[in-house]
C-alpha cells in the first residue's frame, strides 16, 4: 500500500518520515488535521525571479506600451533597461512598491482576472516550460494524499495574497479563503451615480508581510488552527516551523532543500524582509526537523508536460 503513495518521492529517511507522520496523523481529530505550506521555493519554482514578480514586471511592459511616460520613472527605468546596479542602489522593495501601485484603484475581480491571464501565457524564463508547471510534482502528490486523509490545506506565503488566491485553487486544489500571505489594503467605495457600493486595491500593505514570526500569527488570526504539518524552504519559514513542531501529538515540519542544480537551481533558501541568525539548514539539523533534498528524495521535480 504504502509503495503506491507519494509515488514521486525516492525510497529514503525523508520519504519514511512523510508517511509516518500520515499513518500517525489518523489518530488526530479531523477538525485538528491542518497542513500549512509555504509557496515560493516550496510548492513552485522561485528563480531566477519570483513568479509574482514576474507578473509585475509583465504589468509594467504593458503599462508602459499604454502610457511611454512611465519608463522614465526611475523603479521602471532601471528594470525596463535591466540595469543591476541601479536595481541594486534603489532597493527591492521600492521597486515592488512602484510596481504594485501599477494595480492601484483596480477590483480585487480586475486584478484576479489579470493574474490568471498572465499564468495562462507566460514561460518560465529558463526552464523551457509554462510557468503555471512549475509547481513541484512530490509536493503536489503530498498535498492530495493530505485532502484524502481529511486534512485541511493551506497556503502560507509571503508573496501578495490576491496573487495566489488567483491561482491556488487551479494549481493546488487550495481555495482562496485557505490562502494567508502578504495583504494589500482596500478602499471601500459606497454606491453612487448608480454605481453600486465596491471595493478598490490601495497600495498600502495591511500589517507587515507575512514572513518570518507573523506567519504564525497570521495562520492564527485568518486560519484559526494550529497546523500539525508545515512545509517551508527558507529563512522566512523558521517559526511557522518551530510553531508546528513543538505542537502536542503527531507533527511533521518539512524543509525543502534546494540542492538539485541539474533539475532545477541549487541554493540556500532565505527570507526576504529580514536577517537571519543562522542558515535554515543549520536550524532544521539542530531541530531534527525532515530535509528533503530535490536531488536525492524526487525521482522527479515537475509534473510531465502534455
Amino acid at each position: 500500500m504504502n509503495d503506491e503513495i507519494l509515488p514521486s518521492w525516492r525510497a529514503g529517511a525523508a520519504r519514511d518520515a512523510v508517511l509516518a507522520f500520515l499513518d500517525a496523523a489518523a489518530s488526530v481529530p479531523a477538525e485538528r488535521r491542518v497542513a500549512c505550506f509555504d509557496n515560493d521555493g516550496t510548492l513552485w519554482c522561485e528563480r531566477p525571479t519570483y513568479v509574482q514578480f514576474d507578473f509585475f514586471v509583465d504589468a509594467l511592459k504593458g503599462a508602459v506600451r499604454a502610457d511611454p511616460a512611465l519608463a522614465a520613472k526611475p523603479e521602471f527605468a532601471a528594470l525596463i533597461s535591466h540595469d543591476e546596479a541601479a536595481i541594486g542602489e534603489i532597493g527591492l522593495e521600492r521597486i515592488v512598491t512602484a510596481l504594485s501601485g501599477l494595480f492601484e484603484g483596480r477590483s480585487p475581480e480586475e486584478f484576479t482576472a489579470q493574474a490568471r491571464e498572465f499564468m495562462a501565457r507566460s514561460d518560465h524564463a529558463t526552464l523551457g516550460r509554462p510557468t503555471r508547471t512549475v509547481t513541484y510534482l512530490p509536493m503536489l502528490e503530498l498535498m492530495a494524499e493530505l485532502r484524502r486523509r481529511d486534512f485541511t490545506v493551506c497556503l502560507v506565503t509571503g508573496g501578495g495574497t490576491e496573487f495566489v488566491r488567483a491561482i491556488s485553487e487551479d494549481l493546488y486544489g487550495v481555495p482562496p479563503q485557505c490562502v494567508v500571505g502578504s495583504l494589500i489594503a482596500y478602499e471601500f467605495v459606497p454606491a453612487s451615480d448608480g454605481v453600486g457600493p465596491h471595493l478598490r486595491r490601495t497600495n498600502e500593505l495591511a500589517g507587515d508581510a507575512n514572513e518570518g514570526a507573523v506567519k504564525v500569527s497570521n495562520i492564527q488570526a485568518q486560519l484559526g488552527r494550529r497546523p500539525i504539518l508545515a512545509a517551508g524552504n527558507s529563512g522566512g519559514d523558521r517559526e511557522m516551523l518551530e510553531w508546528v513542531a513543538g505542537g502536542d501529538g503527531p507533527t511533521l515540519a518539512l524543509l525543502v532543500d534546494h540542492d538539485d542544480a541539474d533539475r532545477e537551481f541549487a541554493y540556500v533558501g532565505t527570507a526576504v524582509t529580514f536577517s537571519e541568525p543562522e542558515p535554515i539548514a543549520d536550524v532544521a539539523a539542530r531541530s531534527g526537523w525532515t530535509v528533503v533534498s530535490m536531488a536525492r528524495d524526487w525521482e522527479s521535480v515537475f509534473p510531465s508536460l502534455p
